[in-house]
């Protein structure tokens, strides 16, 4: 066997692993088999005589690849968060029927909510996150990938559990009955319904608007079911981009058009009725915003 065999020998050998590491770091098996095939590019045109951990080598790789395609679709996301929701949910997508590694790859992956937590991470938090916490690698071979310093991945990484730990709500929780209110919000606000969405909401109702055209820090605040309705009027011809999410533990509203997370709205209850609204789109805000996808 030459070296060109065998070489292929030892890829095939760690595709499995390469492409389970691409899939936790992108959410697709699409672009998972992309950054594998890149790996494999660059495997074949590499001198590997000093290489003493092929597997280890191939997982820096991939990895690479993968914080590359994070990178640069750092600003959109591929799919709705319901969509993401739904092709886990199903295990379809980019899963092909007939390829029992995909099935295992969508079977064995973290949930739904879990997919989206990590989507509103940032690459380095995500690539540190998902290499040492789901496939142990340890922080002295992360910190190069990054070009930072081990301990500077291990914060990225503790940063990113704090994220991923917060997804899960509360067990007391009625988010049954949320998910009723907010539904007739978003109802409401698609119909252009002004009384039904004034109905929904407690007549001292407080909403707070952080916006990018406001100072960083600042947000707008408007008090009054009345008032609050009408402003929130104004974006009715925008709710068809908007969906029903877990935000901070609470049933909310993830603002996705065209496929990219690009704001949410938290509420917060009192019996049947919305008593705060946070229209949250600064990206700072938003990336520390704690959001899942949210089942039917």
């Amino acid at each position: 066997m030459d070296e060109a065999d065998w070489l292929a020998a030892r890829f095939e050998e760690q595709r499995a692993h390469l492409r389970a590491v691409a899939y936790r770091m992108l959410g697709s098996l699409a672009e998972a088999d992309d950054a594998v095939q890149n790996s494999w590019l660059r495997l074949s045109r590499a001198d590997t005589a000093g290489v003493d951990n092929l597997a280890g080598w191939l997982t820096t790789v991939v990895a690479r690849e993968s914080l590359k395609m994070l990178r640069s679709r750092r600003h959109r996301r591929e799919e709705p968060l319901a969509e993401v929701a739904a092709e886990q949910a199903s295990g379809g997508g980019d899963a092909d029927a007939g390829d029992p590694e995909a099935a295992v790859l969508m079977a064995d992956s973290v949930g739904p909510a879990l997919m989206v937590v990590l989507d509103t991470l940032g690459p380095a938090e995500r690539l540190a996150f998902v290499l040492h916490d789901i496939f142990a690698v340890p922080f002295d071979d992360i910190g190069p990938i990054l070009d930072r310093s081990p301990v500077a991945a291990r914060q990225l990484a503790s940063r990113a559990r704090r994220r991923v730990q917060g997804a899960t709500p509360p067990r007391q929780v009625d988010l049954a009955r949320q998910r009723q209110v907010v539904d007739a919000f978003l109802t409401a606000l698609r119909e252009g319904d002004f009384e039904q969405l004034v109905a929904v909401l407690d007549p001292d109702v407080v909403l707070r608007d952080d916006s990018s055209q406001l100072p960083p820090g600042a947000a707008s605040i408007m008090r009054g079911a009345r008032d609050v309705g009408a402003y929130a009027l104004n974006f009715s011809r925008s709710a068809e981009f908007v969906e029903p999410a877990l935000v901070d533990g609470a049933v909310g509203l993830a603002i996705v058009p065209q496929g990219r997370l690009f704001g949410a709205l938290g509420f917060t209850f009192t019996g049947d009725k919305i008593t705060e609204i946070d229209m949250i789109a600064d990206p700072e805000h938003l990336r520390r915003v704690d959001l899942a996808a949210l089942g039917e």
